[in-house]
């Protein structure tokens, strides 16, 4: 017999307290793992259809030279590499924008953003820097670009080369800090040290980058509470003008899970998830009192009418995002690619004349609005009018289901045309985004 009342809503997911193997971060949708080398020829298609109007083009380079490798990294790196190696490495990457440059998909573009990434794009030096910028921009001019972002570890940062770095049209410099204690830099890998980050980042400052991005990781191997704490307080000293947090993951092809399989260990030896978000709630509100405001899951910036993340926000609205270099993936006429993940035959399949794809994908309508939707809700808020603009479908209604979920839990609230995540749902986003994803994407292998 019905009693007429509501059955209450079902409860969160339990929250995972230690860190385990695996992606956590969500960077796209759908998962890397449907990305398939059978569909690169959707690829080529989309290079030769025009761009729809009003599309932005961004160009993402992907460095992969290093001093050392991070015990964490999960990225393709190489720290082997020589100075023929490298040049070679960089001619087949102006070659690889030199093919593209000439497609229909370009349709008279100039890039809106461009970014380097790694790796270490601060491993070049300044000749070979000069080389491949002066190439690119001889290819697809930047004098449009509003943004320029250069990753950066501190101890190749000499001061020619910063000022280097600063000609080529750098707009934002971000360095990977990560932490500023030398023992715990050294344990987890990492190839700088403390007085690195001071002398770079002051001469960085001194010759007027328009921003300048200190990266931490919350989490790290022997991270404890007072080493958290001091690595805000020097944050707050240097007073960046904006601030990345990440929170420790372990994905499977890093130092740590290795280490961690040879020894039959299923727990990460770093902080457990709850720690990691308290200390993440710790930074936001510490430059919260400082003035900074949360822009997003994992930024804080000093002014937010001045500093912008044009790449993230335009990538995360449909941009059009030219991915060269090893492994690196792109975004081309609403097809997803990457490129192949081998040094020695992404540079032979250049040096043939042919583009190096190894997979690809092209989302559905619906699989699209479900990218732009989750990726956005890392903002905080989700517009709807934009969707049903976009998509002349109301995320309200298509995703209502997971929405409400999110409601009952407490993480989420809809007022007017926004739906908002609030503090304590942005600190664990990554794991909520799942329950938008469709029944065939949720419990798969996200890389």
């Amino acid at each position: 017999m019905s009693t007429g009342l509501t059955p209450p809503p079902a409860p969160p997911p339990p929250i995972q307290k230690e860190t385990t193997v695996g992606n956590y971060f969500v960077s796209n949708y759908p998962p890397f793992s449907f990305w398939k080398p059978e569909r690169v020829g959707e690829l080529h298609a989309a290079l030769e259809r025009p761009p729809k109007p009003g599309t932005p083009l961004g160009i993402y380079l992907h460095i992969p030279f290093c001093r050392k490798r991070c015990h964490f990294c999960y990225f393709r790196v190489y720290t082997d590499k020589d100075s023929a190696a490298i040049r070679g490495y960089i001619d087949a990457a102006i070659k690889e924008l030199s093919i593209y440059a000439a497609k229909p998909f370009i349709g008279g573009r100039k890039p809106n953003f461009i970014y380097f990434g790694g790796g270490t794009p601060s491993y070049l030096s300044v000749d070979q820097l000069k080389h491949l910028t002066e190439s690119m921009k001889a290819l697809l001019p930047w004098d449009e670009a509003e943004e320029v972002t250069f990753e950066a570890e501190p101890g190749t940062l000499t001061d020619p080369k910063l000022k280097a770095i600063r000609e080529l049209g750098v707009t934002r410099l971000s360095l990977g800090v990560e932490n500023f204690d030398d023992h715990i830099l050294e344990i987890n890998g990492r190839a700088h040290h403390s007085r690195e980050i001071a002398r770079s980042y002051d001469y960085a400052r001194g010759i007027g980058f328009p921003q300048i991005n200190i990266d931490l990781i919350a989490g790290m191997i022997e991270e404890t509470e007072a080493n958290w704490r001091e690595n805000v307080r020097k944050t707050l000293a240097m007073s960046p003008d904006s601030v990345t947090i990440y929170e420790m993951e372990i994905p499977f092809n890093t130092t740590i899970y290795q280490q961690m399989k040879a020894e039959g260990r299923l727990v990460a030896p770093v902080a457990d998830w709850e720690t990691k978000r308290r200390w993440v709630d710790y930074a936001w509100n510490e430059l919260g009192q400082a003035g900074y405001h949360v822009a997003s899951a994992y930024t804080a910036v000093k002014d937010p009418a001045k500093t912008k993340f044009i790449y993230r926000d335009q990538l995360w609205a449909g941009a059009d995002l030219l991915a060269l270099g090893v492994a690196s993936f792109g975004y081309i006429g609403g097809t997803h690619y990457q490129n192949h993940h081998d040094f020695d035959p992404y540079v032979a399949r250049l040096n043939q004349g042919e583009l190096p794809l190894y997979r690809a994908l092209t989302p559905s309508d619906d699989e699209r609005l479900i990218r732009e939707f989750v990726l956005q809700l890392k903002l905080g808020r989700v517009s709807r009018a934009y969707f049903q603009k976009k998509f002349a479908v109301d995320p309200g209604e298509r995703l209502a289901t997971p929405i409400q979920r999110l409601k009952d839990w407490g993480f989420l609230t809809v007022e007017g045309d926004r739906i908002l995540l609030n503090r304590e749902g942005l600190l664990q986003v990554d794991r909520l985004l799942h329950e938008f994803f469709l029944p065939e994407h949720r419990h798969a292998r996200y890389a």
